[in-house]
């Protein structure tokens, strides 16, 4: 007799049909989608002391407004980091520095310089110090996703990292700091991302040569298949008469995510 599954709406995993949360992302399975008009559904609020799986390891995310993820690391499995979001580990659990290509382009564009590992078996937490919420994004073999700069929060060692530099794009986006995102990408084997997003996160999927503009502040992840320019729009009647915005142009097809809670650039 077939087992019966219930499928992730968030990340598609196949899960048992008791279960309460995804095991690969920890969405909760009993609530529906929620998508406005526009397309855009919200990332789902992971419960308090919820499990995902990952490798022979377990991540458990603790708290909901500065959310915590505790990760059990199984021997042999690795996470990678940025060095400042560690928030405690166990004495036996071993560390290290990831070898990085392009230092002094990293620290010229205002990238973290040093992205430190662990190594099970032991146990470790991060947190980014910040109100908002954990999104988990199972990636899945032959997988590429940008990410904003200091918005990953940890990866499974099975994703590879590297920074890339986005042509087109502004001094404008990411506060200034320059043209570069993080970017991760799988091979064959699938791996665990988990970002931190400030306020409320939504995704929404682009068609093919679809448009959309967005605050750069507010930019989070994206698909590498979406590309990305900044615009500036001159505004020159009504309230805003003779001032300017910069809007960030995606174009599909891919998703994309945005955080509600970003800064504000100033374009004057």
């Amino acid at each position: 007799m077939p087992i019966e599954r219930v499928v992730c709406q968030w990340c598609q995993a196949m899960n048992e049909k008791s279960a309460v949360s995804c095991r690969a992302c920890g969405a909760p399975l009993d609530i529906k989608n929620l998508v406005s008009e526009s397309g855009w559904r919200e990332a789902p609020r992971i419960k308090d002391m919820t499990e995902i799986h990952f490798g022979q390891s377990t991540c458990q995310v603790e708290g909901e407004i500065v959310p915590v993820a505790e990760i059990n690391l199984g021997p042999g499995d690795s996470i990678f980091f940025e060095h400042h979001v560690l928030l405690w580990k166990d004495d036996a659990t071993q560390m290290s520095v990831m070898t990085l290509q392009g230092g002094v382009s990293r620290v010229l564009a205002g990238m973290p310089f040093v992205i430190s590992v662990a190594t099970g078996p032991g146990r470790v937490a991060f947190s980014r110090d910040a109100t908002g919420e954990l999104v988990v994004l199972p990636l899945h073999p032959g997988m590429e996703l940008d990410v904003r700069e200091h918005a990953f929060l940890l990866s499974s060692h099975h994703i590879s990292y590297s920074f890339v530099r986005i042509k087109g794009l502004r001094n404008i986006l990411f506060g200034g700091q320059g043209m570069f995102m993080d970017r991760f990408v799988t091979s064959n084997e699938p791996g665990l991302l988990i970002l931190h997003g400030y306020g409320n996160v939504f995704e929404r999927v682009l068609k093919p040569g679809e448009s959309i503009l967005v605050e750069p502040g507010a930019f989070l992840y994206k698909d590498a298949t979406v590309t990305m320019n900044v615009e500036f729009q001159q505004l020159k009647s009504g309230f805003f008469g003779g001032s300017g915005m910069s809007l960030a142009r995606m174009t599909g097809p891919g998703r994309i995510g945005i955080q509600s809670m970003y800064i504000h650039h100033n374009t004057e």
